[in-house]
């Protein structure tokens, strides 16, 4: 895309939060609209699926703090649709006050845009003197996708198919945008560089071609599937490794999965964002696992044995006499999986379970344990705050 054709954009409409919004609130955005508009959720919906290349165009650049500033200093500098010709803060606006070259303003010389090349050399790519920035090799942009695991899985690590809809480098013209068996030839009226020089009175201005778009090159017979773009969505499946002990909310980067670069470049990357499934028994604490065992009284006050589950099987807890309900106790080796290859612990912790009923008998074996213990005061030291 030539920077006239980017900056003519409004990727902060297209998410639909203002100009001073938040990292977060434009990721919120992203990933709301991107749900909304996922040609999987929406098959055969052309709107939906050109507005799903919208908002990922737009995340592609907000969400790149030095891609979002230069975009920010330009739409500054131009006003949003700047480089439309004849406004106030395009090309045509400097040329109608005073018709001096535009490449001159920011250092480029007659009939180029190497200065302008150059102050935007950050956001469009750098460019080399009489090219165009538009035919330069364009990293492609990165891509942001989710998935939901079982908590074990989170634990110890799993590997996980993932289908994605996105765009990709088409298939039939290789990238190209020209039909099989033809190639793109070399604009005539810009020789291939993407601008063009416009005389007024004894000044000059450069702009874009208007019949390449900047681009530098025509395609007389476009690709049928990518309609001359050289990229085209498709689902593909992705096997995902996903490592021990990845929490909820975790980003996962798989370099160079992202949508294809523009004239030969670097993919961008993928990146997946774990969400977890919460386990009905077992908790979690950073590497360590958490767990409730219900007790009864009797245990705690005379000790016994427990054998209480784990990820992995079952284990034996020696519980000492005396031991006091809401202690924990820790089992090595049978938490969280790290990356070093060792585990995070098991934290049991205990808890008296009281019944809700008791039968007769159990009322008074209570009753009679009552009164055994009645010289006993677990609430001496609140007691004796209050001056009893």
């Amino acid at each position: 895309m030539s920077a006239r054709e980017w900056l003519d954009k409004d990727f902060y409409a297209e998410l639909g939060v203002s100009s001073d919004a938040s990292a977060d609130e434009i990721k919120k955005s992203y990933r709301k609209l991107a749900r909304e508009n996922h040609p999987d959720a929406n098959p055969g919906n052309a709107q939906a699926e050109a507005k799903f290349k919208a908002v990922s165009e737009a995340y592609g650049v907000l969400s790149d703090p030095d891609k979002r500033k230069q975009y920010d200093e330009a739409r500054r500098l131009f006003g949003s649709g700047g480089f439309g010709g004849g406004g106030q803060g395009g090309f045509g606006g400097f040329g109608g006050q005073g018709g001096f070259d535009i490449g001159d303003l920011f250092g480029g010389g007659q009939g180029g845009a190497g200065g302008l090349g150059d102050l935007f050399g950050g956001l469009f790519g750098g460019r080399r003197p009489g090219a165009s920035t538009a035919n330069r090799p364009k990293r492609g942009a990165d891509v942001e996708t989710e998935v939901r695991i079982d908590f074990t899985e989170a634990v110890r690590g799993a590997t996980v198919p993932l289908r994605l809809s996105s765009p990709a480098t088409c298939q039939t013209c290789r990238g190209s945008g020209a039909k099989p068996g033809t190639r793109p030839r070399t604009c005539g009226t810009c020789a291939g560089s993407g601008l063009v020089t416009r005389n007024q009175g004894a000044f000059a201005f450069s702009e874009p071609c208007p019949d390449c778009r900047g681009r530098g090159q025509l395609i007389d017979d476009p690709c049928p599937d990518c309609a001359g773009e050289g990229v085209s969505t498709r689902s593909r499946t992705l096997t995902v490794r996903i490592p021990a002990g990845v929490s909820d909310g975790q980003r996962i980067r798989l370099a160079g999965q992202g949508e294809p670069g523009r004239q030969g470049a670097a993919a961008g990357d993928l990146y997946v964002v774990v969400h977890v499934n919460p386990h009905r028994v077992f908790g979690r604490s950073g590497d360590d696992l958490t767990i409730t065992v219900p007790t009864t009284f009797p245990e705690l006050a005379l000790g016994t044995t427990l054998t209480v589950p784990t990820l992995d099987g079952k284990v034996t807890l020696k519980v000492p006499a005396g031991t006091s309900s809401g202690r924990t106790f820790r089992v090595r080796g049978k938490g969280v999986g790290k990356k070093d290859g060792s585990s995070g612990d098991l934290l049991v912790t205990l808890q008296v379970a009281v019944p809700s009923k008791l039968d007769g008998k159990a009322a008074e074996a209570l009753a009679d344990y009552a009164k055994a213990t009645a010289d006993h005061d677990p609430r001496q030291d609140l007691n004796e705050l209050l001056g009893r």
